[in-house]
């Protein structure tokens, strides 16, 4: 199914584009969430009369995202946790939990959905976590795992 992208979306494509995509993503992604519009000749001459607004509104969200990047990136934050005595936890910590954290600390408010630990966290320690801030902007923290008590 061919869409018109009406954002720069990571490894899809940018603004304007037209791209051919499988129907469920472009009907249960990219149209319900208002990021491209079907590829009919309408749609084409419209997106291209709109295509300079489209730009700055893309813009203004990259300075946005670079802005909350400058806040958070490189930051370490500690979360205590109930775990085993050999240093699992009960659970694990979850993007949402990531997200309130960053909110307590630093009163920036993160999508959990943005929010990628590179592996699940399960145990104590020290643990990087990618935030996809914008489509070309990426912060990188540390969650410092630490033990409230220790149940055997």
């Amino acid at each position: 199914m061919k869409v018109i992208l009406l954002e720069n979306i990571k490894r899809i494509g940018k603004i304007g584009e037209i791209i051919d995509v499988k129907r469920g993503f472009a009907r249960n992604y990219l149209i319900v969430n208002k990021k491209a519009l079907y590829a009919s000749k309408q749609n084409i001459s419209e997106v291209r009369k709109i295509k300079t607004e489209l730009s700055r509104k893309d813009n203004e969200k990259k300075q946005l995202a670079k802005s909350l990047y400058e806040k958070i990136n490189n930051k370490q934050y500690s979360v205590k946790k109930l775990s085993t005595e050999n240093n699992e936890l009960y659970g694990s910590v979850k993007p949402t939990e990531i997200s309130k954290l960053i909110f307590n600390t630093d009163k920036v408010e993160i999508k959990p959905s943005t929010i990628q630990p590179i592996i699940e966290i399960k145990s104590l320690g020290k643990f990087k976590v990618k935030i996809n801030l914008h489509s070309e902007v990426d912060a990188e923290i540390l969650i410092n795992v630490e033990s409230s008590e220790t149940i055997q």
